[in-house]
């Protein structure tokens, strides 16, 4: 091509992949005008209108308005500008069918009913204010009347969805659910009971009271990630590195519950351990068998909030807790040991 050349709309056509009528449309509506217009009738075009007309060509690929285009060419606007509109509309676009997939995929997984839909739609659609009142409403209701530590029901509290600005179809899926079971009564109801039942207990107030939790959430989080890398690798529980782990989870404990760090204590530990490893066992079989959603419900609430937060709440496995348990009473039998050689 030269830069003086004129061409006739067929080699154009030909050049930008445009059809004939397609560059005539564009003559005719003032998007680009040809270079010259022969007494025959023929339309010419030089290499800058080839250029736009390729322009025009990607342009309209992406569904980018005739008038946008015109606005382009006449200088109203600039390419970065143009693009960066048209990409907020195509974004926008996006999410919406993002959230109508996640709308249908679940009705699909649940056989929804015509009015299941409609809430489902505007479940998605809720503002992150509206979400904010949903959770709030929900944690109030809860929390009324519970008999445990209050300060650790705040701490409940502050674990709550955050969904993004650009979620995925399985983060929208997740707050679907989560949505619908926090209007839901009786899910509000479960939660409020295994809450109840889990920290009214004697133990269960010790381990909701705000030191035991601060340790849970710094120091003894460290300490129990070094000792599930340890289990998962295989480490023996007779091993000084397994043992080592393990004392010092024991004496952090010893030492929150006021208590003296002996023998008879790490005993007492390692059947404490080994009655959760069997709790766990026994909540994860009866969940599996009752498939019932309203099962173990805060764990369900936790673990849709972790996946619409995007940091996956993992589940532990209840043999890390036997594993800890024959640490521990290995460590015992080593204290007798050493108390009946002296």
């Amino acid at each position: 091509m030269h830069d003086n050349e004129l061409y006739p709309i067929g080699d154009v056509a030909r050049r930008t992949g445009l059809s004939v009528s397609a560059i005539r449309f564009y003559s005719d509506t003032g998007v680009i005008a040809p270079a010259e217009l022969t007494g025959a009738g023929y339309r010419l075009y030089d290499i800058r209108a080839i250029a736009q007309l390729e322009l025009v060509r990607t342009l309209r690929e992406l569904d980018t308005g005739l008038e946008d285009i015109r606005r382009l060419l006449g200088g109203e606007t600039t390419l970065h500008d143009l693009v960066a509109a048209h990409l907020e509309i195509i974004e926008r676009q996006e999410r919406g069918l993002r959230a109508r997939r996640a709308v249908l995929r679940t009705l699909m997984k649940q056989g929804g009913t015509v009015e299941q839909a409609a809430l489902m739609h505007k479940l998605v659609s809720m503002s992150d204010e509206e979400r904010e009142r949903l959770i709030d409403d929900f944690w109030n209701e809860i929390s009324a009347g519970l008999d445990i530590n209050r300060e650790f029901v705040g701490r409940l509290r502050e674990f709550r969805p955050q969904l993004p600005g650009d979620p995925t179809t399985e983060q929208l899926e997740a707050w679907i659910e989560l949505a619908d079971l926090a209007h839901d009564p009786e899910f509000r109801e479960a939660v409020r009971a295994e809450l109840q039942d889990t920290y009214s207990t004697p133990h269960g107030r010790i381990m909701a009271t705000t030191p035991v939790q601060d340790f849970i959430h710094t120091d003894g989080a460290e300490i129990m990630e070094e000792i599930l890398s340890a289990y998962r690798s295989g480490l023996p529980v007779d091993s000084p590195r397994a043992q080592e782990m393990v004392l010092r989870l024991e004496r952090a404990t010893a030492e929150l519950a006021g208590r003296r760090h002996t023998a008879e204590s790490l005993e007492r530990m390692a059947a404490r351990y080994l009655q959760i490893a069997e709790i766990l066992r026994e909540e994860a079989q009866e969940g599996a068998d009752a498939g019932s959603r309203f099962d173990a419900p805060y764990g369900r609430y936790l673990s849709l909030v972790a996946m619409i937060n995007g940091t996956p709440h993992g589940e532990l496995d209840p043999a890390v807790f036997g594993w800890i348990s024959a640490v521990l009473r290995a460590l015992a039998s080593g204290r007798e040991s050493a108390a009946e050689v002296r």
